[in-house]
């Protein structure tokens, strides 16, 4: 098989690259570990960035998205059993914010590779990138008995970071950094009207909790919890429980609780490599980067990679300009690293840490109540929080 991009992952990074990119007339292939199945009942993130939303328009693959969407144009954050609301709209100028599941954000990518004939293999195993630093690298896979090679001019990996792209820079070459925070988030999904239109993110001596949305029949619930909790030490009632001793009395006594359609545990991590790109590999999203999910920059920050990353390869192919392949990695790493700080910050300021000092919660307590009485640093946030500038 030739093609001019082979991309590794089908997740949304991949999916949305190969779109822009066929519409232009650049041929891709992705490879995916799994069934589109599993990819899409995987749960994720729910609120997209409007630079990231314009890129799904500009993918042909933002009808549903703008139907069914909730623009979102502030939240609230519950601190000492009140509701602050942060304005989206008015600190940032008046952008906002859209609530979306990630689930049905791929699930409308796959339908327009379908629509497309966009080549997509699915369990692609042992999938293996070669000769990245010549001019004519491959990519080898196993489909059941069969080993296929795919030759190409460039190999994107969106493979998430567990995946095989970044691995394929030598050691040498490849600097990371990580932080591992002391808890994670237990989510429950569940079919029940929102306790609220808006997010509320909630900083309780229990612990941090999100109220969050995928619809107005659809509820994605979080608290905090250690990382030596399990699943299954938490039933649904045990859930609503601890939420509710967590929110302010005037939303807990609105709580509408249900079975949990999906639940799970996720450890909180910061983690970049650098660089993004060698020879002729590519690195975007989680293959690259990843943040705490307090800040809702994980999917926009792979979101901004795919921009970069489809002007740079639509200025190669059509004018022969290659400053931007060559520049990808700086320019990527500049806005990764920013949201890397925002996501950070937000997770500081609303989580019981287990080993902090009675100093650091003072100034912990301090931060909130600065931001709460100050338009600038709310202005900061709601600037960080719509999405900086591609």
């Amino acid at each position: 098989m030739k093609v001019q991009v082979c991309i590794i992952g089908g997740g949304p990074s991949g999916l949305l690259l190969s779109q822009l990119l066929h519409l232009k007339g650049i041929d891709t292939v992705v490879l995916e570990k799994y069934s589109r199945d599993h990819v899409l009942a995987r749960i994720r993130a729910g609120v997209l960035e409007h630079g990231f939303a314009r890129l799904m328009r500009e993918a042909q693959c933002g009808e549903r998205m703008d139907r069914e969407g909730e623009i979102h144009k502030g939240f609230e954050i519950a601190h000492d059993g009140v509701l602050s609301q942060i304005d989206l709209h008015k600190h940032s100028g008046g952008n906002s914010v859209l609530v979306y599941g990630q689930t049905e954000l791929t699930r409308d990518l796959y339908e327009a590779r379908d629509r497309l004939g966009g080549n997509v293999v699915h369990n692609a195993e042992d999938v293996t990138p070669h000769d990245l630093t010549s001019d004519q690298p491959y990519v080898t896979y196993r489909s059941n008995a069969e080993t296929v090679r795919v030759d190409c001019d460039y190999i994107v990996g969106a493979d998430g970071f567990h995946g095989v792209s970044r691995k394929s820079i030598p050691k040498d070459v490849l600097r990371e950094y990580e932080k591992i925070y002391p808890f994670g988030w237990l989510g429950v999904l569940s079919r029940t009207k929102p306790v609220s239109p808006e997010l509320i993110y909630v900083k309780h001596e229990r612990g941090f909790a999100l109220c969050s949305l995928r619809s107005q029949v659809l509820s994605r619930y979080y608290v905090q919890v250690p990382l030596t909790d399990k699943v299954e030490d938490w039933s649904d009632d045990a859930f609503w429980a601890e939420l509710k001793r967590r929110l302010p009395h005037e939303v807990g006594d609105r709580l509408i609780t249900g079975s949990s359609i999906e639940k799970s545990i996720a450890p909180l991590r910061s983690f970049v490599a650098e660089p993004m790109s060698y020879g002729r590999l590519f690195l975007a999203g989680d293959a690259a980067h990843i943040v705490p999910p307090t800040g809702a920059r994980g999917l926009n920050s792979a979101g901004s990679d795919i921009y970069y990353l489809y002007h740079a390869m639509l200025a190669h192919y059509q004018k022969g300009d290659d400053s931007g392949l060559q520049g990808y990695s700086a320019k990527a790493l500049a806005r990764i690293w920013k949201a890397q700080r925002f996501s950070w910050w937000m997770t500081m300021l609303l989580h019981r840490f287990p080993d902090r000092s009675e100093y650091e919660e003072r100034l912990q307590q301090t931060e909130l109540e600065y931001l709460l009485s100050s338009e600038t640093a709310q202005r900061l946030l709601a600037e960080n929080y719509v999405g900086l500038p591609f």
